[in-house]
Formats: C-alpha cells, structure tokens, sequence
C-alpha cells in the first residue's frame, strides 16, 4: 500500500485487494451524504465534521467500522467489536462483493441511524475512562489501534490524564490527530509524556532536561 495516497481515490486505485469491493462500499457512503477524506493513512466518512465511519482492508476482509457502533441497535446482527476489549467501535465484515451487494438497504439503514446518533449528541461510556473526556481523536485510534488502546491504559492514571491532556489541549483536530502519532511510541513503550527517554535523566523516571547537554557536547 502507498502511504502516500492524497485521495480516496489514489488509496482505492493503489491498494492490493478489495478495490471493487471499497468502491461498491465508497458508492454507498457517498450516496447517504457524508464526506470522505483520509485519516490514519485510510478513508474516513464524516457527518459534517465528526468521523463517522472507517474502511479498512485487511488479508481476510474488508471492514467498514462505525466509531459509535455500540450505540446501534444492530437489528440484523451482523456487527462484529475489533477486539475483544473494545468498547465503542463496531464492524462490518466483508468478503465478497456479493455480500455488499446483498446487504446495500443494511448497510445504509446502519449509515443513517449513525447519523441520527451524532445529530442526538449521544456518547459512548468507556469503562475505564478514570473520569476523563478524551478527544475524538483519540477515540477514534483506540478503535482503530486495539494494541495502542491496551498500552494506553496500561498507563499509571497520571500518565493517562497527561497524555490526555496536552491531546485535548489543541483546537485543531488536525493538530490533535499529529500530536497522538507523534507519542504513540512512548504510549507503547509504556512511558509517560514527561518521562526520559534518553536514559540520562538524574530523576527517572522524569526527565529533568539532561539530554540537552547531550546537544551541546555534540555541538
């Protein structure tokens, strides 16, 4: 896959597998009115400006995940949770164009009834939230990344609500969406946003600013 892709287009012309498949899907999105672009290097469909829906290709199908997918009634039961230990997103699954086909009043009727739940203003209650709001931002990778949602808890609270706060702190959604990727490592490696990452901290696990002596003596 190209992670250069600029357009849902170049992504869908550039992929390996499911191109078909994301194009029949893609019609039906577009044809229930939301707008499309590319975040977290896949399309995502919005409602004016909140995400909605993610495509994604996998080896053995395609999704089509809702960020709110809990919150759907799910009368045909055929959403399946990304993970064991999520919460809030749900998915289609799909194998064949014939199933998308079969299922295009389904999988619209769930479309407009993810609308009418954004137009409602309804939140998903996580569990293990420690009383903190977070950015849809970041919902949306915790839906998205099960392996980051697990590590991100993992975190001591204080770890949480720092990273939580300084996502929160932007009010650009973009810079929020930046600001994630740029400390998904250390959310992995289990390390807080104030910890030392160069090993020369004086008070690990903080740092206290030693790496910037490790600038001048390069320098």
């Amino acid at each position: 896959m190209n992670n250069k892709n600029k357009t849902v287009e170049e992504y869908i012309s550039n992929s390996d597998k499911w191109r078909l498949e994301m194009e029949i899907i893609r019609s039906f999105l577009l044809e229930c009115g939301l707008n499309e672009g590319l975040k977290w290097g896949v399309p995502c469909y919005m409602y004016q400006k909140t995400n909605l829906v993610l495509l994604g290709t996998f080896k053995e199908f395609l999704s089509l995940s809702f960020f709110k997918g809990a919150l759907l009634q799910d009368a045909e039961k055929v959403l399946h949770k990304p993970g064991e230990n999520s919460q809030s997103g749900r998915m289609f699954k799909f194998t064949h164009t014939s199933e998308i086909i079969q299922q295009e009043k389904t999988i619209k009727a769930y479309i407009f009834e993810a609308i009418e739940i954004e137009k409602s203003g309804l939140k998903v209650t996580f569990n293990k939230s420690i009383d903190l709001i977070f950015p849809d931002e970041l919902l949306a990778k915790f839906e998205h990344d099960d392996t980051f949602k697990t590590s991100f808890f993992a975190l001591t609270p204080g770890r949480q609500r720092g990273y939580n706060l300084f996502f929160s702190s932007s009010k650009q959604a973009k810079t929020r969406e930046a600001r994630i990727e740029k400390y998904k490592d250390r959310i992995l490696s289990g390390l807080g946003i104030n910890d030392c990452v160069c090993g020369l901290s004086k008070r690990m696990p903080q740092c206290d600013g030693s790496h910037n002596q490790l600038k001048e003596d390069i320098n």
